[in-house]
């Protein structure tokens, strides 16, 4: 805000405005603009005209959270209902078999007040006892922490450490599990959102499905509804999402699919547990319950969001998610950036090398701050060298194409030798197919 000097002010004209942001959060917010002439010897000055307040549309292209369409928020906006109540029967009722049919499985879908990671922690407690080993896939920050997770419930953690930017290779998942026959559960990312790779869930569940004794357990917080993961077909034991990511709403909500192969291993695990306690959440969701106060308003937006869902369909869902991620990858490497992620680029969100001289982290921060576009910076390692843009959930042509821009615009203010429109033009001509 500038703050001018007023002492010799002879025109002064002030008002005040109320605007929408036309985006799915869309909310008033007030601006004022004061506009100040001064005179010299009566001859106007058009260069003190100052701005005081403006508008400044914000858009949030990062990895989670994700925009919530105004479908969901209206929805969510209903008055507040009992959870124990009749009427939440339905609703949840609703929500269970959509989640079904969005984890394409048969299997209960549990339903968690918890973010993503609840449902990873309870993931372990429930499936195993102190002491058992288990294999970890870390390829990036939360791979780390799967392994945090399972040795702060006493388990022998085994690394399959890949390096950042490429995606773990089942033959490595089989030699190890050919190795030692002990090891009682494979713990993987599907996306590893830190550096937008995809693991390959579907070769890695026919590897573990060859070991009887061992569970495959997804998480798919941030691949679930970008990715096509066929849960039954594939043979995955328990796979977690998100309500923040694809999901298109507010942080709270886990989900946790679980395969009647896991829920045998259930009864002889042993661990301490109360709060995620997946059996207990089992008996009550034959209830259309949850075990503790459901998060009903949540709930609810979860059904508009899967109906929205359904609207469009499994297929079309996954294909406009790799439209968008091709379009992106293609748009920043004709900028003149690099991809992090060197094999098996993520339909979720795309890892973008910094180039050379140029902090990625003052690209994040200038993104945001100049151009009101929130992405996601580098993580642990890849600081300053990434930043990373999202294109899952509520994402469409325009979020791209209004990405790009905004990435060539800062790197243009930092210096970047980059054309204008460069970036924009190929992201249109893919995106117009």
């Amino acid at each position: 805000m500038i703050a001018p000097d007023l002492s010799e002010v002879d025109f002064l004209i002030c008002f005040h405005a109320r605007y929408f942001t036309p985006f799915a959060q869309s909310f008033q917010r007030p601006a004022v603009c004061i506009i100040i002439l001064s005179c010299n010897k009566r001859n106007i000055h058009p260069n003190t005209i100052a701005e005081v307040g403006f508008m400044f549309k914000k858009y949030l292209l990062a990895p989670g959270p994700t925009p919530v369409p105004a479908e969901v928020l209206l929805s969510m906006a209903m008055p507040m209902i009992h959870h124990r109540s009749p009427d939440f029967v339905p609703i949840i009722d609703s929500a269970k078999k959509g989640l079904q049919w969005l984890f394409q499985t048969k299997n209960d879908v549990l339903i968690l007040c918890s973010t993503g990671t609840g449902g990873m922690v309870g993931s372990v407690n429930n499936f195993f006892n102190p002491g058992d080993k288990v294999l970890v896939v870390n390829g990036g920050k939360f791979g780390e922490r799967w392994t945090k997770i399972c040795q702060a419930y006493s388990l022998k953690v085994q690394e399959i450490v890949v390096e950042w930017g490429y995606s773990v290779k089942p033959a490595a998942v089989e030699a190890a599990l050919q190795k030692d026959p002990e090891i009682k559960g494979v713990f993987v990312q599907a996306t590893e959102t830190s550096t937008g790779v995809y693991h390959d869930i579907e070769g890695l569940a026919r590897v573990v499905k060859n070991f009887g004794n061992t569970l495959f357990i997804v998480d798919a917080i941030s691949a679930l509804v970008a990715q096509d993961i066929r849960t039954d077909k594939w043979g995955i034991d328990v796979m977690i999402g998100g309500s923040q990511k694809g999901l298109m709403l507010p942080p709270g909500l886990a989900f946790v699919s679980v395969s009647e192969k896991a829920w045998k291993r259930n009864e002889s695990s042993k661990m301490p547990r109360f709060y995620f306690n997946f059996k207990k959440e089992r008996e009550n969701l034959a209830k259309n319950q949850t075990n503790f106060t459901s998060a009903v308003t949540l709930i609810i937006g979860l059904n508009e969001a899967i109906k929205m869902l359904q609207k469009e369909g499994l297929e079309n869902i996954f294909a406009r998610h790799a439209r968008l991620a091709h379009a992106t990858r293609e748009a920043v490497k004709a900028i003149g950036c690099g991809i992090y992620s060197k094999e098996s680029p993520s339909n979720s969100v795309t890892a973008i090398e910094a180039p050379q001289g140029i902090d990625g982290q003052m690209i994040y921060k200038n993104l945001r701050e100049k151009y009101g576009i929130t992405g996601a910076g580098g993580q642990d390692k890849a600081k300053g060298k990434i930043f990373r843009l999202a294109h899952l959930g509520y994402a469409d042509t325009f979020d791209i194409i209004t990405g790009i821009a905004a990435i060539e615009m800062v790197l243009k203010d930092l210096g970047y030798p980059v054309k204008l429109g460069t970036g924009v033009a190929v992201a249109q001509e893919l995106l117009m197919k």
